[in-house]
């Protein structure tokens, strides 16, 4: 990441082909009338003092007031997108835009186009993700406390524990991105949540993300955003897509938590003093069929991720060169076979006692435990190749 601080500097049009635009700027609008004409016109005199070739989107987001016919008598080419949402606004003038780089903003008045020269200069100087860092220049009254010191903060953070991407503002609305890397980001989500997609995506594809230090003003109008609602949306969406942390790492903890204490019980350690028994070998038992049902889990949904949501999975990618069907019906097979022979035993020394009242409760549980998360695996495995048939080399 890098913070830009360097002074504006104007992009010479004449490096760009004559057919091309170098800048669109894209605006979603629902119901702006009273800001629509003065965003319009600041990014347009921001892309006239800049010196570039560009233009003004306005994807008009179903809008029941007069938004879209001032943005047109503004000077901005108005997009009509039916679907209602922030992704779905933007996803349709993504579509409509014609310049080589595009610059979001919100229609608003919270951002200064006037930054456009930066975000460019970032992309010229490589960048494919430019992101607008509000955090440090927030005008009073511009966002409320529990948005400017808990929401953005802890959501923003918990992006980076997940996806790595180092940036400080993940929900900035100001950003800007090379067209030509929209492919690899494959975005999809039609909500709010289309703001952590785009630095997800950009962090799983490896595209170089930069950031610089914008201002943040006092919305003109009434806010869309609902606290709660939308801040509930971005943390699902950011462990929807992180499946490791939401599946395999609670699981394993809990399988290797229930297999310890089934091997304390079982071996008889004393542990605190005390004894543990039938009680606490349940405990166990439990722990492990959970823990191995939600690692199953998490496989199948990095195999979703990879195979029908376009996530680069690298991990995945190796443990699907690596280990085939066959060997998972082979370690569920054993560990329902163990069950069973464990099972048998039980049997024959309970009838060699004459069916008197079974004692081997210990070993019964276990064998159950066995069955159980063998035939978890088993099927888990069948499950992860019929996701796989969409792949070019199925699992």
């Amino acid at each position: 990441m890098s913070a830009t601080t360097s002074p504006q500097t104007p992009h010479s049009p004449s490096t760009e082909p004559e057919d091309q635009l170098l800048v669109s700027v894209v605006i979603p609008c629902l119901n702006e009338e009273e800001n629509i004409v003065a965003v319009v016109t600041q990014a347009r005199e921001a892309i006239q003092a800049a010196g570039v070739s560009g233009e003004v989107v306005v994807a008009d987001n179903n809008s029941t007031d007069r938004s879209a016919e001032l943005a047109t008598q503004a000077g901005a080419r108005v997009v009509h997108v039916p679907q209602r949402g922030y992704g779905a606004a933007y996803m349709g003038g993504f579509s409509a835009a014609k310049g080589k780089y595009i610059v979001m903003g919100d229609a608003d008045l919270t951002y200064d186009f006037h930054e456009i020269p930066n975000f460019v200069r970032e992309l010229d100087a490589g960048a494919d993700l430019v992101m607008g860092n509000r955090m440090n220049n927030i005008q009073p009254g511009a966002m409320p406390w529990l948005h400017q010191y808990v929401g953005n903060p802890l959501l923003s953070g918990f992006l980076n524990l997940l996806f790595k991407t180092g940036v400080r503002d993940a929900h900035c609305g100001m950003r800007a991105v090379r067209r030509s890397a929209l492919p690899a980001m494959d975005l999809r989500t039609p909500g709010m949540e289309f703001a952590s997609e785009m630095v997800i995506r950009a962090s799983k594809a490896k595209l170089d993300i930069r950031e610089f230090d914008i201002q943040y003003h006092p919305r003109g109008g009434e806010s869309k955003l609902s606290t709660w609602r939308d801040g509930w949306r971005h943390l699902r969406f950011l462990l929807a897509h992180s499946p490791t942390h939401l599946f395999l790492v609670p699981g394993l903890v809990l399988l290797v938590l229930g297999v310890l204490v089934m091997a304390m019980v079982v071996g008889g350690l004393n542990l605190f003093g005390r004894d543990w028994s039938i009680h606490t070998l349940m405990g166990g038992s439990l722990l492990t069929i959970i823990g191995v049902q939600i690692v199953s889990l998490g496989l199948c949904a990095h195999a979703y991720g990879m195979y029908f949501m376009g996530d680069v999975d690298p991990w995945f990618d190796r443990m699907r060169s690596r280990y085939r069907l066959e060997h998972g019906l082979m370690l569920g097979g054993v560990a329902i076979i163990v069950g069973l022979i464990a099972a048998v035993v039980i049997v024959i020394d309970w009838a060699s006692g004459g069916f008197g009242a079974l004692s081997q409760t210990n070993l019964a549980l276990v064998a159950v435990t066995l069955i159980v998360i063998g035939v978890q695996t088993f099927f888990s495995s069948f499950l992860l190749s019929i996701i796989g048939l969409r792949g070019k080399d199925p699992v």
